[in-house]
């Protein structure tokens, strides 16, 4: 359907802009109920809320005029989470009152803060900032409220997440009690709508959420993998979706830090974001995602909180997030303003039951599989090769001519050939990864190593002394597995495959040997390394149950069963 009737100026921003219709918060705070209401609205991420509160306000700010007035004391006030997503609002309501002689400037943390400051001396209409910034313009005295006509909370639920109840209380406290609020959240629990019922003033209510539902325009995958293959999987899953544009979500800045160079070290051009790198730092990195530089964001969830990035299809989860909100808010980063996207999560066989319980939360039924195998990877590659357009295009004379030309001297085969060459140079290698498939069931007894691993007793086992047992806290259970086994104790004790002896999986651990001169040294890297999901301890060898003292009677053969006898029946004063 067309836009509903708006001012003049904005509607011809969004045609300008290429708005045909409203999404369907836009089309919601335009209704005839919501008109000069303050409003409570829950929408997910990337349903067009910012545009959606631009046009709210207008009827408050404009009302028939054609134009704002002189640039004074702001008649707006915009809050939001993050410094991104504060200048991502900035820079929407800029050009949809472009032509309203609208001034809008932004105030977040890690910018000059004196530039702000006569930025704001010099008159605003709309004032778009972080908590913490605006709150100390606030107790400067270079904030000036007493105009404001208009106060929106954007994305109120993140806030109250990362603990700025404080400031936002202490900036409302100090906004005239005529304004309007306008309170957009992903979603309504108990402290929002407390939030709305101290500051709001008989809020129209909208819910354009679904009730919590994830989004409907966004395909979820679970990929098992190993443990020591994430990195790997994330260079795969990039390979096979070969997405326009692709965030990978972590849950530490260190994980951040080596994933982003272990991309770019194998040649994607990738960006890393994170709370520890300074505002020019990120500014750089989101200017490379959005004008194509870079095509893989690497990120915290803190960093990319409110994030729009454009072309943005595929968002992977390296490390599961810690609940359904974060699963939600960080698939939503994709699939947005009608956009199809695809949210993959990986998933260690050690955490499979948590991401269930996470899916199963969200109310998402993903599809499971292996990760995408390099001879998928390949295959798509070759069906890519042969649609490209530089194949299908029209060519022009002059390069029919020294086609020819090329032919003559080359031949065709070796052209081909080398057009394959220069193909697969701009493409990094598919890595080859281990999927066993479903897990097993439990069966109560030993699982012993395949017969290669069992070989490798007699042909590689450590030499020279006693070996050392240590143990994994991963079984049969978890689908445990020296195809991954190995590569991983390899990499958490710094030793090689001819160091490992034997490996003994059990139902719910594995048992492993260490050449003893090598153990100390092994116990100190694993040590070193605590914060991984499988532990690695000391152990004692295994063995068979022994039997026990009273089992058996010298020279009068087994211990034969005591008799049953039943108890006789307490009364219930002898039970008292």
């Amino acid at each position: 359907m067309p836009f509903p009737a708006t001012h003049p100026a904005l509607a011809q921003a969004l045609a300008e802009q290429g708005y045909d219709e409203p999404t369907p918060v836009q089309a919601a705070v335009l209704e005839r109920g919501a008109d000069d209401r303050d409003l409570l609205v829950s929408a997910q991420t990337g349903s067009g809320k910012t545009v959606a509160y631009g046009l709210a306000m207008a009827s408050t700010i404009l009302g028939e005029a054609p134009r704002l007035g002189d640039a004074g004391a702001p008649v707006v006030l915009t809050i939001a989470p993050t410094r991104e997503l504060a200048m991502q609002v900035r820079g929407e309501l800029a050009w949809l009152y472009g032509k309203t002689n609208a001034r809008v400037i932004a105030c977040v943390g890690g910018m000059d803060s004196r530039r702000e400051q006569r930025e704001l001396a010099a008159g605003a209409h709309m004032v778009v900032g972080t908590p913490g910034r605006l709150r100390d313009h606030l107790e400067r005295g270079h904030l000036d409220l007493s105009a404001l006509e208009v106060v929106v909370l954007d994305e109120a639920d993140e806030m109250l997440d990362l603990g700025f109840k404080e400031d936002l209380e202490f900036i409302l406290e100090a906004t005239p009690p005529e304004r309007r609020t306008l309170l957009f959240s992903a979603t309504i629990a108990k402290d929002i709508a407390a939030l709305a019922g101290k500051y709001q003033k008989r809020a129209w209510r909208i819910d354009t959420a679904g009730g919590g539902e994830p989004h409907g325009d966004i395909e979820y995958r679970a990929m098992r993998v190993a443990p020591n293959e994430i990195e790997h999987a994330v260079v795969n899953v990039l390979r096979f979706f070969e997405a326009r544009g692709a965030l990978v979500f972590c849950g530490t800045r260190e994980a951040v830090r080596h994933l982003h160079a272990a991309l770019r070290e194998r040649g994607f051009d990738a960006v890393g974001l994170s709370g520890e790198m300074t505002q020019r730092e990120r500014t750089d990195a989101l200017q490379a995602l959005r004008d194509g530089r870079a095509r893989v964001c690497v990120a915290t969830d803190v960093a990319a909180r409110g994030l729009d990035l454009p072309n943005l299809d595929l968002v992977i989860h390296a490390d599961l997030p810690a609940n359904r909100q974060g699963l939600l808010h960080r698939s939503g980063r994709t699939g947005r303003a009608g956009r199809k996207g695809i949210s993959v999560l990986l998933v260690p066989y050690t955490r499979r039951r948590r991401a269930e319980q996470l899916l199963a939360s969200a109310q998402i039924d993903a599809a499971w599989s292996g990760p995408p195998s390099a001879e998928a990877i390949r295959a798509g590659d070759q069906e890519r090769l042969l649609h490209d357009p530089i194949l299908t295009e029209p060519a022009a004379e002059e390069d029919l001519a020294l086609a020819r030309l090329v032919m003559e001297s080359i031949g065709p085969e070796a052209i081909a050939a080398a057009l394959i060459r220069l193909h697969r140079s701009h493409q990094p290698a598919p890595e080859d990864l281990y999927d066993p498939g479903e897990p097993r069931g439990a069966g109560g007894r030993e699982e012993r190593a395949p017969r290669e691993a069992r070989r490798r007793r007699d042909d590689e086992a450590p030499t020279g002394g006693d070996n050392v047992w240590f143990r994994l806290a991963v079984g049969r259970d978890s689908n445990a597995d020296p195809k991954w086994l190995v590569p991983l104790i390899c990499r958490r004790g710094h030793v090689i495959k001819k160091d490992i002896g034997a490996i003994r999986i059990f139902d719910r651990e594995t048992k492993f040997e260490i050449a003893a001169s090598v153990a100390d040294r092994f116990l100190a890297a694993v040590k070193a390394t605590p914060e991984e999901p499988i532990r690695i301890e000391p152990a004692g060898a295994p063995g068979l149950r022994k039997e026990r003292p009273d089992d058996r009677r010298p020279d009068k053969g087994p211990r034969p069963p005591k008799p049953f006898k039943p108890h006789a029946k307490k009364s219930n004063a002898a039970r008292r």
